[in-house]
């Protein structure tokens, strides 16, 4: 279980919730428990419903835990409830422990020590995303050449290359069965692929009027929702394959869109600075989070439990959400992001939790959920990295991909791995073909070309039509 479903990892929601907000959301078994105690939003069990409970237990159990997103009291809560599971245990063996044993654990700060381990090269311009599949096997690529790449995530090695877009492609996204990608272009189509055989399904969908800029799958996969420069969010039904919903969702570029875990809610963002939650089953805005200082929002993720939103800002901060509340928890800071639209994403190393976002000096920066300390910062890309994915699963993996063209995945080791050059750290390149068993730092599949300035959000629109020629986004105007 990931860190960021225990109060350890997330702060923990403040405040009285009108009641009138539960009628907004599903109660089900299957919905999120977004009105629960970070305890149980973070358990990936299907949560009771509250139709079960009194209001009197639900007040006594928010009483017994944290009252605001403090670090002690976070840690007060934590070590609470290990005590409380380990009683029994240390009943049974109390004659045999130390006094100092009994003592509740201290929070150990997070350690991270990537190193890159393979460089991936093919892509002839600059690249947009980069995507783990679910399952973990494979990384997707997309650029503004016009085409994807896959990519095997052990060992590195280009498996196909995925081609029939009309120009730049800025936006890729796995189904849940990482048998299917998904893709949005400047040629505002977006093309659905199969993933063994890089053919695409036999038509696109259509009904954007500009730049598709951002996708993500449902967790059923039988959805898709886009967002575009034409300022619109789409939902699809990939089924009937047919436009479902359209939602007229901002004033300006959409920059990026998710769902939530259960599928019943989707966020948007915009360069109008604003970020909103609507509801999937009936289109309605069910909240608009903005920061006092209203800057441009360029990316939006759910974090893994569902409880909390992820917005990347063109302010160089990324901030943590309660969009249940509209509170901003957390602000990380310590990149450079006041030009580019930048993605990043959760993960775990060890037992606590991390973030992770690329930056426009060449670095990948990783934050510590908890305490917001910049924890470590590495560079091996040459210009912006535009964008970075966690591996689902214990690998630890991260990729990324940028302005150079390149893709490179990074692993966590300890100091011994890297004296010894295990995992692959500093060892000597070799082809495309080496395995697990042969580490390699860099894959070469095609030369690289020329870079382009791809996801550019500057303020002004003078280089449109060069940029039109070259399949890459149109700039964004600022408020």
């Amino acid at each position: 279980m990931s860190d960021f479903d225990s109060t350890a990892s997330t702060p923990a929601p403040t405040g009285h919730r009108p009641s009138k907000r539960r009628r907004v959301y599903d109660d089900s078994e299957a919905s999120t428990p977004r009105y629960s105690s970070p305890d149980e939003l973070g358990d990936h069990k299907p949560h009771r419903s509250s139709k079960l409970k009194t209001r009197q237990d639900l007040g006594s159990r928010r009483r017994s835990r944290s009252s605001d997103g403090s670090v002690d009291e976070l840690d007060h809560t934590y070590h609470g409830r290990n005590r409380s599971r380990s009683s029994s245990t240390d009943s049974h063996r109390s004659s045999h422990s130390s006094p100092d044993a009994l003592s509740p654990p201290v929070y150990k700060p997070l350690k991270l020590n990537y190193k890159q381990k393979f460089i991936l090269k093919g892509h002839r311009k600059g690249v947009a995303q980069v995507r783990f599949s679910p399952d973990g096997r494979w990384i997707a690529s997309c650029s503004a050449d016009s085409t994807i790449k896959i990519w095997d995530a052990v060992t590195g090695k280009h498996m196909r290359t995925l081609e029939g877009h009309l120009a730049g492609v800025s936006t890729i996204a796995w189904s849940p069965d990482s048998n299917t990608i998904a893709s949005g272009s400047d040629d505002k189509t977006i093309r659905l692929w199969h993933r063994a055989t890089g053919k695409p399904y036999p038509a696109p969908l259509l009904g954007h009027h500009n730049y598709v800029y951002s996708l993500a799958f449902s967790p059923k996969g039988n959805m898709l929702v886009s967002g575009s420069y034409d300022e619109a969010v789409f939902l699809w039904d990939l089924r009937a394959r047919r436009l479902m919903r359209s939602l007229p969702a901002h004033s300006d570029p959409v920059g990026g869109v998710d769902f939530i875990r259960d599928g019943t809610l989707v966020c948007s963002c915009s360069t109008d600075g604003l970020t909103r939650v609507w509801d999937t089953a009936t289109g309605q805005c069910l909240r608009t989070l903005v920061h006092e200082d209203n800057a441009p929002v360029t990316t939006v993720r759910f974090s893994p439990n569902g409880r909390y939103i992820l917005a990347f800002t063109l302010d160089s901060c990324i901030r943590l959400w309660d969009y249940v509340s509209g509170t901003c928890k957390k602000t990380y800071q310590g990149h450079v992001n006041k030009k580019y639209s930048l993605g990043g994403a959760f993960g775990v190393g060890g037992p606590e939790g991390f973030i992770v976002s690329g930056s426009e000096d060449g670095d990948i920066v990783f934050w510590d959920v908890r305490t917001k300390d910049m924890v470590q910062k590495v560079s091996g890309h040459e210009g912006v990295v535009l964008w970075v994915d966690t591996c689902p699963g214990v690998s630890g993996k991260v990729v990324s991909g940028g302005l150079d063209g390149t893709v490179r995945i990074w692993v966590d080791v300890n100091e011994d791995e890297v004296d010894s050059g295990v995992n692959g750290v500093n060892a000597a390149p070799v082809d495309a073909d080496a395995t697990e068993d042969e580490p390699m730092e860099e894959v070469k599949v095609e030369n690289g070309d020329e870079l382009d300035t791809l996801r550019e959000t500057s303020v002004d629109r003078e280089a449109t039509r060069e940029r039109e020629l070259e399949a890459s986004p149109e700039p964004m105007d600022e408020d």
